[in-house]
C-alpha cells in the first residue's frame, strides 16, 4: 500500500463537513440578515457550496432554520439549583449563553419578525426552562405564568444588550445586571402570588 498518498474522506465526513459548513453559515447569515432577508443563495454562497446541497440536505429555508437554530440552553438541572439562588443562576447562565451562541441572538432577531422564529423560541423557552420553574415555584399551576415573566426579562434583556443595543445596557457590568435582573426573577419564580 502507497503511505504517501493521502487518505480520502469518506463520504460519511464529507457529508458531515457540508451539514456543519451550511449549519455555520445559516446561522451565521440568519443573525446578520434576518429569517426574511437570508437567502437560500446567500447562504449556500457563505458555505462556499452549491445552493442545490443546502436544498439537498434540509428540504427548504424553514427545514434550515429549524435545524440551524436547535438550542440547547444548557440550564443548570432543577434538582442541582437551591430554590433560592433560581434568580441568580438564570441570570448568569443566560448572560454566558448570550455572549457565547450567536444562535441565541440569531433565533431572537428572527423570532422578533417572524412567526416560525417566535413559534421555535417560545417551544425552546417553554421546553427547557419549565422543568425548572416547576421545580421552585410554590404553585405548580403557576408555573408557566411564572416561566413566561421569567423570560420577558431574560429576553428583554437579550434583545436591548445584544441586537439593539441600547448604550446604556451594552454599558452596564455583568455584575450590575445580576445585581439588578436576580431580584426580579427570583420574585417572578418563588414569592407568593400578588392576588
Amino acid at each position: 500500500m502507497d503511505q504517501s498518498r493521502p487518505e480520502r474522506p469518506t463520504p460519511s465526513r464529507r457529508s458531515d463537513a457540508t451539514r456543519t459548513a451550511i449549519l455555520d453559515a445559516a446561522r451565521e447569515r440568519f443573525a446578520a440578515d434576518g429569517y426574511e432577508r437570508a437567502t437560500i443563495r446567500a447562504i449556500a454562497k457563505h458555505a462556499n457550496i452549491d445552493p442545490s446541497m443546502v436544498m439537498r440536505y434540509y428540504g427548504n429555508k424553514e427545514g434550515l432554520f429549524a435545524a440551524a437554530v436547535a438550542i440547547d440552553l444548557k440550564l443548570p438541572a432543577p434538582a442541582s439549583l437551591p430554590r433560592e439562588e433560581a434568580g441568580r443562576a438564570l441570570v448568569t447562565h443566560f448572560l454566558d449563553m448570550w455572549e457565547e451562541n450567536e444562535v441565541l441572538t440569531a433565533l431572537l432577531r428572527v423570532g422578533a419578525t417572524n412567526q416560525a422564529g417566535a413559534e421555535r423560541m417560545r417551544g425552546i423557552f417553554a421546553d427547557q426552562l419549565m422543568p425548572l420553574a416547576l421545580r421552585v415555584c410554590p404553585d405548580p399551576e403557576q408555573a408557566p405564568a411564572r416561566a413566561a415573566l421569567a423570560s420577558s426579562q431574560l429576553l428583554g434583556l437579550a434583545l436591548t444588550r445584544y441586537v439593539l443595543r441600547f448604550p446604556p445596557t451594552v454599558a452596564l457590568a455583568r455584575e450590575e445586571i445580576v445585581a439588578w435582573m436576580a431580584p426580579t426573577l427570583q420574585r417572578y419564580l418563588t414569592a407568593p402570588h400578588p392576588a
